[in-house]
C-alpha cells in the first residue's frame, strides 16, 4: 500500500458498489482481494483510494471519487454560487488548488464572513443543509444600537418574516462597541439572509456578520480566506450530526464569549 493509506479496504469496496460492507469483508477473508498485486486477508487494511490498485478476482475495480470535506473561513465579498454571470469572486475560487468539484453546504451571502463547509459528498451536503435535520449555526453580529431584552425575546420566541414564521433562536448581547451591540445568534434554519432580516425586523440592522460555528465546528486556526480538511473524526461526527445523533450547541460562558469577541476583530 502507498504511504497515504487513508481508508479501510472493505469500505472502499462497498463504496465502489462491489458488495455490501459485510460481503466485502467475506471476499477479503476468502483471499479474493489484491492490493497492488498482493493478496490481502486482514480486516481493517487501509488503502489509498487514489493511488492503490485494488483487484477482485483479478479484475481491477473502478476507483470511487475521493470524498473531500473542507472547512473554509469565507471572506466578505465572495459568493457561494458555483457560477456567476456577473463574474464576482466565488468561494470555490479559494480552493482551486484541489482537483474536485466541491459544493458549499448551505449558503452565506456575499457580505457575510466566516465558517463554510465545502464537500463533494452530495448526501451529507443535503442532510446538513435541510432545516428539518436541525443543524445549528452560530453567528456573531455587530448591529446598530443595542437591542432591549424584549426585542431579544421576540427573536427567541420566533417571529414572522415575509416568507413565514421563524423557529425560535438563541440570542444574547455579548458586548458593545461605540454604543452598538455585539450579538451571538444561533439558529438551525438556513433561509436567505435570515439573520440579517430578523435583526432588521426588530430595528437593529446588521453592520457586520460572521458565522463562527457550525454544529461542533469552529474557526480555530483557520485564517480568513484559508481552509483546512476535516479530520476523519470530524467527518464521522458530521454524519452523526446529520442523523441527529449530536447534542445541540450550548452558548459560551462569559469567559469564552470574551475570547470569541477578541477573535472577531
Amino acid at each position: 500500500m502507498s504511504e497515504r493509506a487513508d481508508e479501510r479496504l472493505q469500505k472502499v469496496l462497498a463504496r465502489a458498489g462491489i458488495a455490501s460492507r459485510r460481503q466485502s469483508e467475506k471476499m477479503i477473508s476468502e483471499g479474493r482481494v489484491k492490493v497492488n498485486g498482493q493478496t490481502v486477508t486482514e480486516m481493517g487494511t487501509r488503502v489509498d483510494i487514489g493511488g492503490d490498485l485494488i483487484e477482485i478476482d483479478g479484475r481491477p475495480i473502478s476507483r470511487p471519487e475521493e470524498k473531500v470535506y473542507l472547512l473554509l473561513n469565507k471572506p466578505s465579498g465572495f459568493i457561494t454560487s458555483l457560477d456567476d454571470p456577473r463574474g464576482r469572486p466565488k468561494v470555490v475560487d479559494l480552493v482551486k488548488d484541489l482537483p474536485y468539484r466541491l459544493y458549499p453546504v448551505g449558503r452565506l451571502d456575499m457580505e457575510t464572513e466566516g465558517l463554510l463547509l465545502l464537500t463533494n459528498d452530495g448526501d451529507l451536503c443535503y442532510r446538513l443543509s435541510h432545516p428539518r435535520f436541525g443543524v445549528e449555526k452560530t453567528y456573531q453580529a455587530n448591529v446598530l444600537g443595542v437591542p432591549s431584552a424584549q426585542k431579544l425575546k421576540t427573536l427567541e420566541q420566533g417571529m414572522v418574516l415575509e416568507d413565514g414564521p421563524t423557529a425560535p433562536a438563541r440570542v444574547r448581547v455579548i458586548g458593545q462597541e461605540a454604543g452598538n451591540g455585539i450579538l451571538l445568534v444561533t439558529i438551525h434554519e438556513g433561509r436567505k439572509r435570515q439573520v440579517r432580516r430578523m435583526l432588521e425586523t426588530i430595528g437593529h440592522p446588521v453592520m457586520r456578520l460572521k458565522r463562527t460555528q457550525y454544529g461542533f465546528l469552529d474557526l480555530k486556526g483557520v485564517k480568513v480566506g484559508s481552509y483546512r480538511r476535516l479530520t476523519e473524526e470530524e467527518v464521522t461526527r458530521l454524519h452523526g450530526l446529520a442523523a441527529g445523533e449530536v447534542k445541540p450547541l450550548r452558548h459560551k460562558t462569559k469567559k469564552e464569549a470574551a475570547v470569541r469577541r477578541k477573535g472577531f476583530d
